[in-house]
């Protein structure tokens, strides 16, 4: 299809999406990024948060993701993700224990640079799974 991109999102157990789409949104690790048809090629890493794929084949839908990397082609976008998960498939009683081990770390962080980095990455990724369940963390 003219004008429509591809768009992979892929875990390392499955295959998520394989669909085209007009438009979509990534959670780059320093904020959110839109790609459309024609965008220059780009590598980035991804953090917690949405994927939101707009229009095309199956409509508007979205996706919570952690970590991972996009891959910006002119036709295409690639995302490598380590979770990923529909909004309605979020075990939400899991993801508020995420948040609370989070908090814990970051209380017991002391001194320690790469444990508040680490307390703070887990807590986001929780805070992000909830956000996208529609429940607030």
């Amino acid at each position: 299809m003219p004008d429509q991109l591809k768009v992979r999102l892929v875990t390392p157990d499955r295959i998520l999406v394989d669909q085209t789409v007009e438009a979509v949104e990534v959670p780059g690790k320093n904020g959110y990024f839109e790609v459309l048809y024609g965008a220059a090629p780009l590598l980035s890493e991804i953090g917690a948060g949405e994927v939101r794929l707009h229009g095309g084949e199956a409509g508007d839908r979205r996706y919570s993701v952690a970590r991972g990397f996009v891959e910006v082609l002119p036709e295409r976008v690639t995302i490598l993700a380590e979770e990923a998960e529909k909004p309605q498939d979020i075990d939400t009683a899991a993801a508020q224990q995420q948040l609370q081990h989070g908090e814990k770390l970051w209380s017991e962080a002391g001194e320690d640079p790469e444990k508040y980095a680490h307390a703070n990455e887990v807590m986001r990724e929780a805070e992000a799974r909830l956000e996208s369940a529609g429940e607030k963390g």
